[in-house]
């Protein structure tokens, strides 16, 4: 990491991973979303608007994509966390935000309840075929969009509430 500080601030790394994180994450929220859809709500036969083209994606077209995207979101949040303890944590407490700070706190223990659950998921969905999964495989789909929307939304609420702040 030394060499990369070499050519920007130290501020300036941090926000870029920052960034970094937030797209992981809208790209890993679209998969799913995506897909709960389509498990949701099959597409019907001869109506082609939006919502139904938004339905008929192939599900298990996204499994790989948003297993990779969920465990590079979450080692990048991990890596991020230090910082976040220091200059956003403290701040937060002091100011007495412990909703906020309880609210981002269900959101890491999800997240990581959500990676637990990514071995199960690859494999109800790498065995689509198999209709004895097809209720487990679209309920766990729909629980980590739940729990992906849910971590979204935390993470920009406490980034609202006192910025990255570094």
């Amino acid at each position: 990491m030394d060499f990369v500080l070499d050519y920007i601030s130290v501020n300036t790394f941090w926000t870029l991973l920052f960034i970094v994180h937030a797209l992981l994450a809208v790209a890993l929220l679209g998969a799913l979303t995506h897909q709960a859809a389509a498990v949701l709500a099959r597409p019907r036969a001869g109506v082609g608007g939006l919502v139904a083209r938004f339905r008929s994606v192939s599900g298990p077209v996204y499994v790989t994509a948003i297993c990779v995207l969920w465990v590079c979101t979450f080692v990048l949040g991990g890596w991020i966390y230090a910082k976040y303890r220091i200059y956003v944590r403290i701040p937060i407490e002091q100011e007495g935000l412990f909703k906020t700070l309880g609210a981002f706190e269900l959101k890491e223990h999800l997240a990581s309840i959500g990676l637990g659950l990514l071995p199960f998921y690859w494999h109800l969905w790498k065995n689509a075929r198999n209709a004895a999964y097809d209720s487990a495989r679209k309920w766990l789909t729909v629980v980590l969009a739940v729990i992906c929307w849910y971590a979204f939304l935390a993470g920009h609420v406490v980034n609202n509430v006192r910025g990255f702040g570094l």
